[in-house]
């Protein structure tokens, strides 16, 4: 009697179930079988010059451009893509998405921004709420590795690169917070990984606060405003943006800081 072919575990429900409510305008990563033909896999960019060469493409539209700012702004396009898919999973569905440099693959836009992800799978059971063993396949297995390069090919500071990414995830993890389907256990790791200064090894912590909020005086909104600029004022095409640390500054400041970013 032959032996019984074993099958990949199918989890119920499906990361694209979850894409109601906060999520509602977003489009889920692609999931097993084939990869389309235009993805390709992240990996390749762990050598710098296949990186580069990505990189040069989405700074077609910016001629002549600060490569600082171009290449921040990629990342904020590249990280928002993965941080999504990644949290949905880990908070609303207890997984592990495999978001790895070496599993995912990239779909970009006409522009050569990431505008989709292809996974091999749905992920495994998370079995710990310890923060940094939560997320470490997004931090220490896509995020760091990624951002090591960007930093080393752009010339900008890596907490540039940790603090768009740092955005995002504090954007996401409130936004997620109202999810029907949020696991309060998961929600709160989530915010420990943004409040906690230092590693578990006792280094600092690059996501730690990496945005404020407060109440201006005279205002009963609450303002939101990043650690750190995402440098996209260096580009001719930009200005500050709505949760910028240099809003307010005068024109002088804002050029010295341009000069010296």
């Amino acid at each position: 009697m032959p032996l019984a072919l074993r099958q990949p575990q199918i989890f119920e429900p499906s990361l694209a179930t979850c894409y109601t409510g906060s999520l509602a305008n977003f489009t889920p990563p692609l999931i097993g079988g084939t990869p389309p033909l235009q993805a390709f896999k992240a990996a390749r960019w762990r050598n710098a010059s296949w990186l580069q060469k990505d990189l040069a493409r989405f700074a077609e539209q910016y001629p002549g451009g600060d490569q600082r700012a171009i290449i921040s702004i990629w990342s904020k396009w590249h990280f928002s893509a993965l941080t999504v898919p990644a949290l949905a999973a880990n908070l609303l569905l207890n997984r592990d998405l495999p978001v790895g440099l070496d599993n995912v693959q990239v779909i970009f836009n006409e522009k050569g921004a990431t505008s989709r992800l292809w996974l091999p799978h749905e992920g495994t059971a998370l079995t710990t709420q310890a923060p940094f063993e939560r997320f470490a396949s997004l931090i220490e297995q896509h995020w760091a590795p990624l951002i090591e390069q960007l930093a080393e090919i752009s010339g900008a500071a890596q907490r540039v690169f940790w603090s768009n990414a740092g955005g995002y995830l504090d954007y996401y993890v409130n936004a997620l917070a109202e999810h029907p389907l949020v696991n309060d256990a998961a929600l709160d790791a989530a915010k420990a990984l943004l409040a906690t200064p230092t590693l578990p090894n006792g280094k600092r912590n690059p996501l730690f606060q990496p945005v404020r909020y407060f109440t201006p005086k005279g205002s009963e909104e609450v303002k939101r405003v990043r650690k750190l600029c995402c440098l996209r004022y260096l580009l001719d095409e930009f200005d500050t943006c709505g949760t910028c640390p240099l809003e307010g500054c005068d024109l002088e400041a804002r050029k010295r800081a341009k000069q010296t970013a």
